[in-house]
């Protein structure tokens, strides 16, 4: 199951136990924060609007930081016009815990492993030969 929320401008698909980097929150490490869904999916539906008025996404706020230096230069020719800045995005680094409504809660299914083949079989493979 994975959900999409809202946040900062910015629309993001997650899934329980994803780590995602959103818009700075006034939260503290360790702070629980809840987020409205947009839009959520399993293997047997999509819902959407009215049907997903009541869930959210539930996380923990594992850090806050600061993104890599960007560099932000401007340049006018033949102007003597340059202007040379930084910038550094802030971020809170959320880990997803539930996604559901206030009283139910969607845990992650267990991931089955997938069959073993059977050995090919040769039967057919002697017939070919035998037709021969």
């Amino acid at each position: 199951m994975y959900a999409i929320f809202d946040n900062g401008g910015k629309q993001y698909k997650v899934a329980v136990g994803d780590l995602v980097k959103v818009e700075k929150l006034n939260a503290k490490v360790g702070d629980t924060v809840d987020f409205p869904v947009i839009l959520t999916a399993d293997e047997k539906s999509i819902q959407t609007g009215k049907e997903v008025e009541g869930v959210k996404v539930k996380a923990e706020v594992v850090l806050q930081g600061k993104d890599k230096k960007i560099i932000v230069f401007k340049y006018k020719p033949k102007k003597n016009e340059r202007k040379k800045q930084g910038h550094r995005q802030p971020y809170t680094q959320i880990k997803i815990t539930a996604i559901g409504a206030e009283g139910e809660v969607k845990k992650p299914a267990a991931k089955k492993a997938p069959a073993k083949k059977a050995a090919a079989v040769e039967a057919p493979v002697e017939a070919e030969a035998k037709a021969e």
